[in-house]
């Protein structure tokens, strides 16, 4: 089973999340970790699983300079991949992740749990939610 986590991170906070679903599946998958700037689409198919990470910003979006193109550029490639998302906030309600598990749902992709997200830090319980939802990938 191999799994990519492909995420940015400003301040750490989401880089924290891809640390607990790395943990979690340490010893049952095979991780690699990517930037957004080193991930691209025909990568894609060499992943069993995907997990995305981004942090909400600007005006609750998805990052614009380097995860939105990848991420747009990889998009029709994940119809029926096995993905979950993760990411951190530090103001509104959700709507960026909210529209981003929409936008994956129209994409195909098989969301295999509910999108985690954590006000600032992942606490126990977003780690506990992050274990799970990695847990959904194999």
């Amino acid at each position: 089973m191999k799994v990519a986590i492909v995420y940015y991170s400003a301040t750490g906070n989401t880089e924290a999340m891809a640390d607990a679903i790395e943990n979690a599946l340490n010893g049952k998958a095979d991780v690699e970790r990517f930037s957004p700037d080193a991930f691209s689409a025909d990568m894609v198919d060499n992943f069993d699983a995907i997990a995305f990470g981004c942090p909400a910003m600007g005006a609750e979006v998805l990052e614009e300079e380097s995860f939105e193109p990848m991420f747009t550029a990889v998009e029709s490639a994940l119809g029926g991949k096995k993905i979950i998302l993760f990411g951190s906030y530090g103001w509104g309600d959700g709507e960026w992740m909210r529209n981003w598990e929409e936008r994956c749902k129209g994409d195909g992709a098989n969301l295999t749990h509910s999108p985690v997200i954590a006000q600032e830090a992942p606490d126990e319980s977003a780690i506990a939610e992050l274990e799970e939802a990695a847990a959904s990938l194999l």
